[in-house]
């Protein structure tokens, strides 16, 4: 009696640690789980907050005069154009 009552014991606490000791799954079982043109778009609104973000530091230093006018015409295009790039691949084309 007492030997099946170990084996029900062990049967009921294999039973119960069984889901713990799988691997688990790696696929995204969300519902709400961003699809690669989501991901690709978040990717391009960082970059396009990022590059504004920097511009926007730089007039900031510039106005103050912490950066000079050279450094800043220097600095200023090239961050212009990596904005404009991240602005316009966010934006649908034109037909």
């Amino acid at each position: 009696m007492i030997v099946i009552g170990l084996v029900l014991v062990a049967a009921v606490v294999v039973l119960v640690a069984l889901p713990f000791l799988r691997e688990p799954v790696a696929t995204d079982d969300r519902l709400d789980a961003p699809t690669d043109a989501d991901a690709r778009r978040l990717a391009l609104i960082e970059e396009r907050d990022h590059a504004l973000a920097a511009l926007k530091e730089l007039e900031f230093d510039h106005r103050t005069g912490k950066v000079d006018d050279a450094d800043y015409r220097e600095l200023v295009g090239p961050l212009r154009q990596a904005a404009a790039v991240a602005l316009r691949s966010l934006d649908p084309p034109q037909e």
